[in-house]
């Protein structure tokens, strides 16, 4: 199995250079038990879509440890060096301390430093397992249906989960994930007729798609950013006092996050107020038209159909508020005030919901223990305004705790171009992890000793 394992390394490094080499794989994984499970779907015809197979790993099976399960992946995002890159984006490349290379932070680093972790230890203090896919890029096709069917085995004896794919707050100071927002996409169709018209010839006589389309476009949220479809802020649940006050030793630079941003200001104006706004409250972003004329020069169409495309991230809401059909009533009722004999169509293509953990759950404990084992500071406890729907398929599949334990620095580049992790962010990860180990071992071994003590009581 193992051989079976080096050769698909070896693979991937050969036909998509998918894996960067920063140490021997060889030397990484003769210990482990893995196995390869295939999720190719079968396409209507019959045939099976040929997709990566995602490995399952586990070391150790010690009843009196915690077993503890990570979660990876090693697919990237395309990268060409003429798209900026100042190295071969497929070659890791050290410069001033930077180890530059697609994958780097997301999530091939990562994913070594915890296999790293492991290799330290001659009697590991936990059990140890794995997920690692070559398809979270792509949305981690077939990966719910895996777990559905491996939840009564591989994960029934597994404690908490931890997933290391997303990065700090800040470019220095180390942070732990409790939650991300849900994303909720949406397309809103406007047709008149069933062909393209010249717009000398038909202009100023007909209801233009486009014209609708910019209307309801520009109803759904004003100049300061608000949300104008009713009722989505009723739908925030409340801040509660212990969460913020989380938020006044979050390290967060303004003026560093607008210089990364490129831009000159943003609509608030306190750390506070950003952080809540980018984490707790509901933001839309409208993101495309479909169908209407967008390359250089001038073309007077009057084009038949046309599509707004705009998302909405939310984190958790209260039930039965932000659904696809309060959205969809919001724009047909802007549409019908205007009169027009043309179709409207709103449609919800895709929908991911947030995801939430408990701060006080043990996992975090010993990880903030930890954090100050090797970085000799106690972490931000921070959210995600991105969506993260893996860590929300564990907890929902499996009920288990769910942690996300992030060595990537801010200014990292994930999906961009020049993407790195540092050496210091790599070793001293390392170093986490397996202070990591440590740490959940012993807050288990107490946990089970006090339960025990309260049975006998």
């Amino acid at each position: 199995m193992q051989l079976r394992l080096l050769k698909y390394i070896a693979l991937v490094c050969v036909s998509n250079r998918g894996f960067i080499t920063f140490v021997s794989f060889q030397r990484l994984f003769f210990f482990f038990l893995v196995a390869f499970i295939n999720i190719s779907p079968q396409l209507p015809d019959g045939q099976d879509l040929p997709l990566p197979p995602v490995i399952l790993g586990e070391l150790g099976k010690d009843p009196q440890n915690p077993t503890v399960c990570f979660y990876g992946h090693v697919d990237v995002q395309p990268a060409k060096k003429e798209d900026g890159w100042k190295t071969d984006p497929y070659t890791l490349t050290e410069i001033n301390g930077n180890l530059y290379g697609r994958g780097a932070t997301d999530n091939k680093g990562p994913v070594l430093a915890w296999i790293n972790a492991v290799e330290t230890f001659r009697a590991m203090p936990v059990n140890f397992k794995f997920v690692i896919e070559g398809m979270e890029e792509a949305g981690s096709l077939g990966l719910e249906k895996l777990l559905e069917e491996e939840n009564h085995c591989f994960f029934s004896d597994v404690d908490y989960i931890v997933i290391s794919d997303n990065l700090w707050l800040s470019n220095k100071k180390p942070a732990l994930t409790y939650g991300s927002r849900g994303n909720a996409c949406f397309f809103v169709e406007v047709e008149c007729g069933d062909k393209d018209l010249h717009s000398g010839t038909f202009g100023g006589i007909i209801h233009e798609p486009m014209t609708d389309l910019i209307a309801l476009l520009d109803s759904l949220v004003d100049p300061t950013g608000r949300i104008q479809i009713p009722g989505i802020y009723d739908s925030v649940t409340a801040l509660m006092e212990e969460e913020r006050k989380l938020y006044e030793s979050i390290e967060f630079d303004l003026e560093e996050h607008k210089k990364n941003s490129g831009v000159k200001k943003f609509l608030y104006g306190t750390k506070e107020e950003i952080l809540l706004h980018l984490w707790r409250y509901p933001s839309l972003s409208i993101h495309g038209i479909e169908g209407a004329f967008h390359e250089p020069g001038i073309k007077t169409v009057i084009p038949a159909k046309v599509i707004g495309k705009f998302s909405i991230r939310q984190c958790l809401l209260a039930p039965h508020r932000l659904t696809p059909k309060v959205v969809m009533e919001h724009l047909e009722g802007v549409f019908s005030k205007r009169n027009s004999p043309n179709k409207l169509k709103v449609s919800m293509p895709l929908g991911a919901k947030p995801w939430l953990a408990d701060v006080n759950d043990p996992l975090f404990k010993a990880a903030r223990r930890a954090i100050k084992t090797a970085f000799g500071e106690d972490p931000d406890f921070i959210r995600d305004g991105s969506t993260v729907p893996v860590a929300r398929m564990f907890q929902t599949i499996t009920q288990k705790n769910v942690m996300m334990f992030p060595i990537g620095a801010a200014d990292d580049g994930e999906h961009s171009q020049n993407e790195k992790i540092s050496r210091h962010n790599y070793i001293e990860g390392t170093k986490v992890f397996a202070a990591f180990f440590l740490e959940i071992s012993k807050l288990h071994r107490h946990l089970h000793k006090t339960s025990n003590t309260e049975t006998n009581n």
